[in-house]
């Protein structure tokens, strides 16, 4: 099982989604050229996300190494990214069969009317997995490994409800959408925190800028496609060691702006393709279950958040992140990694904080700061972890993408960094038996609250 879930993962989601979905759309009824046209659809945007995201990481990779070096700045995790992530999620034993558990899982949970998510982002499964294999592979017990899992994956199914609603109102074209990803989800409970200290400083409501208002504003300058430029060429003369070189990599330093303002412009148009692919999928799911299941009106279809990741103040608020977390991880005291591969990862932060702060930039920015000063710690705390499962699955597989280089331990912004994944973790590792029992304890509370919310609010419609 581990090598028929390898190799259909190593396809990529580029290749792996379009096939789900075809089979998918041909299983609830859509037509094959309608379900194939969707299924395509989805591998494009994947394509062209995966394009955009490359070019980020790739004309980011080389100057950011060098100002790393001009000011010695040298962190002992090194960042191997979210392909990293899912390849040592996916190829252990909890990976090969995270799929079929999760989705048993899911049917139960709808039938106890637990939940009114029903997860079709298969993908994103591997967030689920990479918990239960670093449990695994530092516990030793696939079980606890598969308890961690689907701890992670009902709690997220919970959230992926009480933040439906909002979601749905924030976002056009939405609904009946939710979305169950823990690495999202996982900053909620800051964003709501956060949020609500900002609304008791006096005067604070004021400053109410969401993206829109930037741009009528400042013009252009409050335009995502020049700021993009903007911190692209500021990140090039900072990888110059004087100002001799700045004059003489003129050309590289706005060839580099462009590229950000490109990466800001290209990523809304993509996400586009996502929504037009996964529409009749998400209508016909919707469709079948409402004739199979009693009091189905209100089921949300559970998708990936890639479909929002091009909301203007997601962009400016992660292009604003960028070079900030940059410097702080290498001043932060205790902290050993800096981020460069995940950086492309980090607009996935924002999906379901953006309808809880409205839009506002600057609550949107304090918001993600403060998520990710906390992820850089939760990073460096499983790292040896992560080390431990990346060096046995590349041991095992020869997967070059989870290859750890020599003096270095391995790390990943994508769910390392999530409140979910340490919690989870710590409270299985450390405590064992009464960790599991408070997660037990409170998962069915949040489970049994859940149902109690559904069932009250089908009474008052």
């Amino acid at each position: 099982m581990e090598q028929v879930f390898g190799y259909i993962i190593g396809l990529g989601a580029a290749v792996m989604m379009p096939i789900i979905f075809t089979v998918l759309g041909l299983c609830i009824g859509i037509k094959l050229g309608k379900a194939l046209k969707s299924g395509l659809l989805v591998g494009v945007g994947f394509v062209g996300l995966s394009v955009v995201t490359a070019l980020l990481t790739d004309s980011l990779g080389e100057p950011l190494k060098k100002v790393t070096e001009i000011y010695g700045l040298s962190l002992g995790i090194f960042d191997m990214g979210w392909p990293a992530a899912a390849s040592v999620a996916y190829n252990t034993s909890v990976g090969a069969f995270i799929i079929p558990v999760c989705l048993l899982v899911n049917v139960i949970m709808l039938l106890t009317r637990t939940t009114k998510t029903v997860n079709i982002d298969l993908w994103n499964y591997w967030h689920f997995a990479f918990i239960g294999a670093v449990v695994y592979f530092a516990s030793g017990h696939i079980g606890w490994g598969f308890f961690a899992a689907i701890v992670c994956y009902i709690i997220t199914l919970v959230m992926a409800d009480l933040t439906s609603k909002q979601f749905q109102r924030y976002y056009d074209k939405m609904e009946g959408i939710s979305i169950p990803q823990p690495f999202c989800q996982g900053f909620v409970p800051f964003a709501v925190v956060i949020n609500k200290g900002l609304d008791a400083i006096p005067g604070f409501d004021k400053l109410n800028i969401d993206a829109e208002g930037m741009k009528k504003k400042f013009g252009i300058m409050g335009e995502p496609l020049f700021l993009g430029v903007i911190v692209g060429c500021g990140i090039g003369i900072l990888s110059c060691e004087n100002w001799k070189q700045v004059i003489d990599k003129i050309p590289f330093i706005l060839g580099l702006g462009i590229k950000m303002g490109a990466v800001m412009e290209l990523i809304p148009r993509i996400t586009s393709l996502f929504i037009e692919g996964l529409r009749p999928i998400s209508d016909a799911t919707r469709e079948m279950i409402a004739r199979k299941f009693k009091n189905s009106a209100e089921l949300n279809i559970g998708m990936s958040p890639a479909l929002v990741i091009g909301h203007p103040t997601t962009l400016v608020v992660s292009l604003l992140l960028i070079p900030t977390i940059l410097f702080l991880s290498v001043v932060l005291p205790e902290n050993q990694f800096l981020p460069l591969a995940s950086l492309a990862g980090m607009f996935y932060l924002f999906p379901v904080v953006l309808p809880i702060t409205k839009g506002n930039v600057l609550k949107t920015f304090i918001i993600g700061l403060v998520a990710l000063i906390v992820g850089l710690y939760f990073v460096t705390d499983l790292a040896p972890y992560f080390t431990q499962a990346a060096t046995d699955v590349y041991a095992k597989t020869g997967d070059t993408a989870v290859k750890i280089p020599e003096g270095f331990q391995g790390g990943a912004l994508d769910f390392a960094s999530s409140l979910f994944s340490w919690v989870i973790f710590h409270l299985v590792y450390n405590l064992k038996i009464v960790g599991a029992v408070v997660l037990v304890l409170f998962t069915l509370a949040l489970a049994f609250y859940n149902r109690t919310r559904i069932i009250r609010e089908s009474k008052n419609k």
